[in-house]
């Protein structure tokens, strides 16, 4: 467990200093291109019908987490052959690749930069790179609004829950949970090409997210008592508003950023040029404005260091009662 303990505070300690390089190849990247020549493939192999597109999606989940999982499984194997210190440099590098505390800061940032400069057009064509809906017709606040939101949904999908699959089974279980996140931002739309095709994807996302979306929520709100933030109110939008949102797992993180800062989040959003009613998330205590880019930033990297400061607590406890008791 100490082991895998070092490795996995090293990849977090590395995830946070450099981020992802530009340039440079990404596992994700990889995973991202096995899903689109899968896709290809078993469309042309699958009848262009409801239940062939729904069986077409069901072998691109098992294809994809089968090869995900089983290419780190079998590179960490044969660095462990090698030599313990290969199969611990191969740990470190593939729990620094699978978070995504840096990047994600970093990408947001962008946006808040150019929307401090006042270039509106910067500021929606940097949104677009992180964010699923259309940006063009956004205003100044629907761009910060929009960023804000995908700080907190991805402080669940890119941080905390990557992290607790690699707390609990390493880069293995870590590279298992990436491919079907990353799975479910390809193909998880309820559109006419991935209705049927992505819902097999977009199901099991919504499962393995399940718990670390909660975790993560209530880990946030905890985050809260060590910043200037409103923790009582970011329990209260929490418990009201964590549903209101057709994921059942996206609007936990959301209701508690919305709390904490005193803003309302969410609401009707454009997709594939095709408006969707959405419900809100928090209350408009204020308007939005761009510093609350970098203020939803503080709580990210606040809970992300109380959810690794937990972890390394964990695992020295563990290790402590196996020698007293």
């Amino acid at each position: 467990m100490r082991f895998t303990l070092s490795a996995l505070l090293l990849g977090f300690l590395f995830d946070l200093a450099f981020g992802d390089p530009h340039g440079l190849y990404h596992p994700v990247q990889a995973i991202g291109k096995l899903i689109t020549v899968l896709e290809r493939l078993l469309r042309r192999l699958f009848p262009k019908t409801k239940g062939g597109e729904l069986a077409a999606g069901v072998f691109l989940v098992l294809l994809v987490t089968g090869i995900s999982t089983a290419v780190p499984a079998l590179l960490l194997y044969g660095a462990g052959k090698i030599h313990r210190s290969l199969s611990f440099a191969l740990c470190t590098l593939f729990s620094y690749q699978i978070l995504a505390t840096r990047s994600l800061r970093d990408e947001s940032m962008k946006v808040y930069r150019q929307l401090v400069k006042g270039d509106l057009q910067e500021a929606r064509r940097a949104v677009s790179m992180i964010v699923g809906r259309d940006t063009e017709s956004l205003d100044e606040k629907g761009v910060a609004k929009a960023a804000i939101e995908t700080v907190a949904e991805n402080t669940s999908d890119g941080v905390l829950a990557p992290l607790f699959f690699l707390i609990l089974g390493g880069p293995v279980l870590g590279f298992f949970y990436k491919s079907i996140n990353t799975m479910d931002s390809m193909v998880g739309y309820k559109n006419e090409t991935y209705l049927y095709f992505g819902r097999a994807a977009a199901r099991l996302d919504d499962l393995v997210n399940y718990v670390p979306a909660r975790l993560s929520a209530l880990l946030m709100i905890v985050a809260t008592l060590f910043t200037s933030f409103q923790t009582g109110n970011a329990w209260k939008i929490y418990r009201r508003d964590r549903r209101n949102h057709a994921s059942p797992n996206s609007a936990h993180t959301e209701a508690v950023m919305a709390g904490a800062l005193g803003l309302e989040l969410a609401g009707d959003a454009f997709y594939f040029g095709k408006r969707y009613e959405k419900p809100t998330i928090g209350d408009r205590i204020r308007e939005v404005e761009p510093e609350d880019i970098r203020r939803a930033n503080v709580l990210l990297y606040v809970t992300a260091f109380l959810t690794m400061s937990l972890a390394v607590l964990s695992f020295v406890a563990w290790d402590l009662c196996r020698i007293f008791l």
